[in-house]
């Protein structure tokens, strides 16, 4: 199967970042075979592999990736009922139009946002208090460890998934390759879902910047309970977010005065401040160096570790 390996593919264009380098092996699995091949093929010849979806949330480095990188272009979405059986390539907001019109109730958070649904299952993507984890009912996935060094392939109840806070089983190094999901919405009138799909998207093009490429938001929000009479007294919106049980990474790094910075290419958004964009010509490095800046000032002020959302390759 590597004669069907493109080589040196440039991934610059294949990320909502518009930043990245080269692949080694390039393959479009537009299947579950697809992938299973591909996955084989890179064992035989002992390829690191990297799956890529929709390219969202993800920042790439401009050496590229030494190995073969599978676009999961899976795309399929099937509605039946209530449900809804989607690849891992899927894009999350066709599905959400979809549903809409279906008069299903549970997806409105996608609409706008250009993420796949197996990436966003696998961050356990979220917006205006909406998980992804809300709607699944199983997962399939390949494990890329499985016995004998062969793909194993196998279906995960919600449970089994793990989900919590931008986070699940897929996300960390277990091997498991998403391959397709069932997800489960609630019945309700179709005006009134799109009313609220209206009402999203109008609050992203007035909150968010959308003028440049970016790979969304950087940083968890972090869930903690500022205690400091001291901060509290300064900061007096932390009194509020502790009511949330969650404080915004982009007030955070506002807060430190870091909204508008610029390295190189680079800047974090002053519209919002958890978003970093890229202005033209944005290397990895100068995305990298505003997310120390923005994580270093937020310690010292705050004394919160930022953590990053966006998977860096």
């Amino acid at each position: 199967m590597l004669h069907k390996f493109q080589k040196n593919i440039s991934l610059k264009n294949y990320t909502t970042f518009k930043i990245g380098g080269p692949a080694k092996y390039f393959f479009v699995a537009k299947n579950k075979d697809d992938l299973l091949n591909a996955i084989k093929t890179s064992k035989t010849l002992k390829l690191p592999i990297f799956i890529l979806g929709g390219g969202s949330n993800l920042l790439i480095s401009e050496k590229g990736f030494n190995g073969l990188v599978i676009k999961a272009d899976n795309s399929d979405i099937k509605l039946e009922g209530n449900k809804a059986f989607v690849g891992a390539g899927a894009n999350i907001t066709k599905l959400a139009y979809l549903t809409a019109e279906k008069g299903l109730s549970g997806f409105e958070w996608a609409a706008g946002v250009p993420g796949t649904v197996g990436g966003s299952i696998y961050g356990n993507a979220q917006a205006f208090g909406t998980k992804i984890s809300d709607v699944i009912e199983s997962v399939q996935a390949i494990n890329l460890k499985g016995p004998k060094g062969y793909p194993e392939i196998k279906e995960f109840t919600k449970e089994q998934c793990k989900f919590s806070l931008k986070n699940s089983i897929f996300k960390k190094p277990s091997g498991w390759v998403i391959v397709s999901a069932v997800l489960k919405f609630q019945s309700e009138s179709a005006e009134r879902i799109k009313d609220r799909i209206k009402g999203f998207l109008e609050y992203r093009r007035a909150k968010h910047p959308m003028t440049f490429p970016s790979a969304g938001s950087v940083f968890v929000n972090p869930e903690v309970k500022i205690k400091s009479k001291k901060l509290l007294e300064k900061f007096p919106e932390l009194s509020e977010y502790n009511k949330n049980k969650a404080i915004p990474a982009g007030y955070l790094i506002a807060s430190c005065g870091l909204a508008g910075k610029k390295i190189g290419g680079a800047q974090i958004s002053e519209k919002h401040a958890n978003f970093i964009v890229n202005l033209g010509g944005a290397k990895s490095k100068d995305v990298l160096l505003l997310i120390k800046l923005a994580q270093k000032k937020v310690k010292q002020k705050f004394n919160i570790n930022l953590k990053t959302e966006i998977q860096i390759l």
